[in-house]
């Protein structure tokens, strides 16, 4: 074989293993035992929010982080009228908090609020956000290529017997982020996010699922937070995920 017919072959092998390579998914798997979401609804315009976000971020170093529990964290929008307009914020994350805080019964909502399981926590009375690994509710298995997300739930004996239809909730997470405040109630202060929601998206087990990972500066970690619900709940049976980047 000549020389440069040589070359051409070796690189386009070369090409071809890395294309193989990259259209590999990156799957994350929670095993039968439940994991719990360990949920945040906070703003960086509410002065007692920070306590709270930096008590959660530490979590990031938590042996239990993903096996244990995922954290999710959700920036609502309605302190953003006190001077600060939160980048993170959303409608769809305000008026979700709103919907779990009438599943418990009640029209108010506040931050920083805790919820476990869909149910509302006070996280810092214990030390860690450890879940009742004796509860076999199923596995959930999830592949992600980057721009399109699969879950499989494999539900245990007493989530078999309910016999519900289930809905996937997938979330793109950012973390390591510093966000430097120059007005509202937090004004002068230097902020640390972690595990900070920037895009959600629901779906059916089984089916393929839409989620691009959002371009937003300032962030320079991602990681993903897959749950699945019985269909209209907002109260987790399983979930799983890890970090992306």
């Amino acid at each position: 074989m000549r020389p440069f017919l040589f070359l051409a072959a070796a690189l386009a092998g070369s090409l071809g293993f890395l294309v193989g390579r990259a259209a590999e998914p990156t799957r994350f798997t929670s095993g039968p035992a439940r994991v719990s979401l360990v949920e945040l609804y906070t703003s960086e315009g509410c002065s007692s929010c920070p306590p709270a976000e930096r008590w959660l971020g530490q979590l990031r170093d938590a042996p239990g982080l993903w096996r244990d529990f995922v954290p999710v964290v959700w920036h609502v929008d309605y302190w953003n009228r006190l001077g600060w307009p939160d980048r993170f914020s959303t409608r769809e994350f305000t008026r979700r908090q709103y919907d779990t805080a009438a599943a418990w019964g009640t029209n108010s909502v506040y931050t920083p609020c805790f919820v476990r399981d869909g149910v509302e926590w006070r996280a810092r009375e214990v030390p860690r956000p450890t879940a009742p690994r004796s509860a076999q509710v199923g596995t959930l298995t999830v592949a992600y290529d980057g721009a399109t997300l699969r879950a499989e739930f494999v539900p245990g004996a007493a989530e078999a017997r309910g016999g519900a239809a289930c809905e996937v909730h997938a979330a793109i997470l950012g973390g390591s982020i510093v966000s430097k405040v120059t007005s509202g109630e937090n004004r002068g202060e230097t902020l640390k996010h972690e595990f900070i929601a920037l895009a959600l998206k629901q779906g059916v087990p089984g089916r393929d699922l839409a989620l691009a990972v959002p371009t937003v500066s300032g962030v320079p970690r991602h990681a993903l937070a897959v749950w699945v619900t019985r269909r209209g709940s907002h109260v987790p049976i399983q979930a799983t995920g890890g970090w992306l980047d």
